[in-house]
């Protein structure tokens, strides 16, 4: 299997150069920051019984359909969305859609979904 590369959309194209510069600049300061990235396949609800009595070859039901796009989300927040690709012995993530800046930046709800 061949993995390509991403290209992202360009975040900064619509602000002035000197805006630009300094929020580069600001973000050389938190470059290394960790943020957690979290990869998820769909959501259900269940109800305490149900959860009790999961166990080994227990399967769930998700909301969503097999080959439906999956979420990308870092620190809680949508960011983009993509399908599962196997790389070796692992999965990975190919993303497919890049959330625009401004439903990064919005600070309403904290769920993550539009």
């Amino acid at each position: 299997m061949t993995v390509s590369p991403v290209r992202f959309a360009p975040l900064l194209s619509e602000l002035p150069t000197s805006a630009v510069t300094g929020v580069l600049g600001n973000l050389e300061l938190v470059k290394d920051v960790k943020m957690n990235v979290t990869v998820e396949l769909g959501r259900t609800n269940l109800p305490l019984k149900e959860v009790l009595q999961l166990g080994e070859s227990s399967v769930i039901k998700l909301d969503r359909l097999a080959g439906e796009s999956i979420d990308l989300l870092v620190n809680g927040r949508l960011i983009a969305k993509g399908e599962v690709v196997v790389i070796g012995n692992n999965f990975g993530i190919k993303i497919t859609q890049v959330h625009r800046p401004e439903s990064l930046m919005d600070s309403g709800d904290d769920s993550g979904y539009e």
